[in-house]
């Protein structure tokens, strides 16, 4: 698969963007552990053009995470371009425009996923926004607004039009958020249309790699998309790609192999930031990660685990885990593994 000139390899995974989580530590760990491109934190046109600085910092890539997207949003033409051309100047391999997003905050305001109630308006800053850069440009949107307009796939051909290089599809409407489940019918549809030529990326519900090899073969789609099934479980990636490539479930690590890796998360988030504040951005992470679910009467120290203030406490309620709770079913012992992580 290719966007571009920018050769993914067969069957690629992709790190959705996703706000508060793709920073570019988190990025790095997830294109370590496989990932074959991952995208920004979603940024502010808006707020790209006024030069706010907690903004302007989303724009940061490393060498060692290409590809990688940044992915912007916003609701005019002329502020767009703008932006765009600013992202561009970052050097990104690829430029995203988020048409998706369903917050209030955003999509009440007109864009992310507001545009699905502005086609036209949409049209014109795709289109807009491909001339503005030399990088190629996609767009992430979802099936349409509600229910009741569910517009994909004419809107895929649409935006094909426009210029865009691939389109990635969030299997629901804006008005599911993310609840239900996601549907990737149309998503299937869109890529088994005639007339579209560009990749077409699925997203939506995909938390192992048995559902992601049944959605490439079921739905014919170029990439999957990733997004909160690697929340608090970068090693996601690992597990997709040996299943794509063998066929085979990826025997697992030692519990202490993947708390280890939560403990290099907080490490890397203090580091980009300050205990504080890092502590406050692993949160998310700690709480959604399948390392702790089953554990019987795990109530109490998931409560301490989230309300820690520094990295010492932290570590050692996670360091206590395994003793305490005696976990390990299901996973390697210490002694068969190795414990060091390439993050």
């Amino acid at each position: 698969m290719k966007i571009g000139t920018i050769d993914l390899g067969e069957r690629p995974v992709f790190l959705a963007p996703m706000e508060d989580v793709t920073d570019i530590s988190f990025r790095l760990m997830c294109k370590r552990f496989g990932a074959d491109m991952v995208y920004t934190e979603f940024v502010s046109a808006d707020a790209l053009i006024r030069s706010v600085n907690k903004t302007q910092q989303k724009l940061n890539v490393a060498d060692e995470e290409r590809p990688v997207a940044i992915q912007i949003y916003g609701r005019d033409v002329p502020t767009m371009v703008e932006a765009a051309q600013i992202c561009e100047a970052a050097h990104p391999d690829i430029l995203d425009i988020n048409f998706g997003c369903p917050v209030k905050r955003v999509a009440g305001k007109g864009a992310g996923a507001g545009m699905l109630r502005n086609i036209p308006l949409m049209l014109d800053i795709t289109r807009e926004v491909v001339k503005a850069v030399n990088i190629p440009v996609t767009v992430k949107t979802r099936l349409g607004w509600d229910a009741d307009n569910r517009i994909i796939v004419d809107l895929a051909e649409q935006l094909q039009d426009c210029g865009i290089a691939a389109l990635s599809i969030h299997g629901r409407t804006r008005a599911q958020m993310y609840t239900g489940e996601a549907d990737w019918t149309l998503i299937g549809e869109v890529k088994n249309n005639p007339r579209i030529q560009i990749p077409i990326i699925g997203n939506g519900d995909v938390t192992s790699a048995e559902i992601c090899k049944q959605r490439f073969e079921q739905y014919g789609v170029d990439a999957v998309m990733i997004g909160r099934g690697s929340i608090g479980r970068p090693w996601i990636f690992r597990e997709v790609r040996h299943y794509l490539d063998t066929g085979e479930t990826l025997p697992a690590e030692s519990f202490s192999w993947y708390l280890n890796i939560l403990k290099k998360q907080v490490e890397q988030s203090v580091e980009r930031l300050d205990e504080r504040r890092g502590i406050l951005h692993i949160r998310r992470h700690l709480a959604a990660t399948p390392l702790f679910k089953g554990i019987a009467d795990f109530k109490q120290t998931r409560v301490a685990m989230l309300r820690a203030e520094t990295v010492e406490a932290l570590f050692d309620i996670l360091d206590s885990i395994p003793d305490k709770f005696h976990t390990g079913y299901g996973f390697q012992s210490d002694s068969q593994v190795s414990e060091s992580i390439d993050c």
